[in-house]
């Protein structure tokens, strides 16, 4: 299944005659339509030179979450540690910022432009415990793919 949403990925990204912002929002809402408990998918980005970050495109329930500062919830620990953060039950999670009451589990992974930390992927979904390590490395490749065309 992730090897065909792979190439979907590429598809979405892959053409320069649409704006970013569309391909991206077309990566979010695939995501969203392909994996059954991917139930939230955006990107945040780096605000520029704050320390803070800014939703991005998105696919799901609308957040309030469009600021993020870094070290505050999942998102903006991401920002400050540069590596993965997944959380099998946000309940048991400190410094966790609620999206949604239905809200079980969440993975966050940053995304690098030329080894800088400009932003990251944010999954939700409603179901405890559901992200893996094939979760991980699917979604780091999204971000690699992602990065190509910031």
């Amino acid at each position: 299944m992730k090897k065909r949403l792979r190439s979907d990925v590429l598809k979405c990204l892959g053409d320069p005659a649409v704006p970013v912002i569309d391909r991206l929002q077309g990566v979010c809402e695939l995501l969203r339509e392909k994996v059954s408990y991917y139930d939230w998918v955006g990107f945040y980005f780096r605000n520029g030179d704050k320390e803070e970050l800014k939703l991005g495109p998105y696919a799901g329930e609308p957040t309030n979450h469009t600021i993020i500062p870094f070290g505050k919830g999942i998102c903006g620990q991401v920002a400050v540690s540069n590596k993965n953060f997944v959380v099998p039950d946000v309940k048991a999670q400190d410094n966790y910022i609620a999206c949604g009451i239905s809200v079980k589990s969440e993975i966050v992974i940053p995304l690098f432009k030329d080894g800088v930390n400009i932003g990251q992927i944010d999954i939700d979904s409603n179901t405890i415990d559901s992200f893996s390590s094939a979760d991980e490395e699917f979604l780091e490749f999204v971000n690699s793919e992602v990065a190509k065309i910031l």
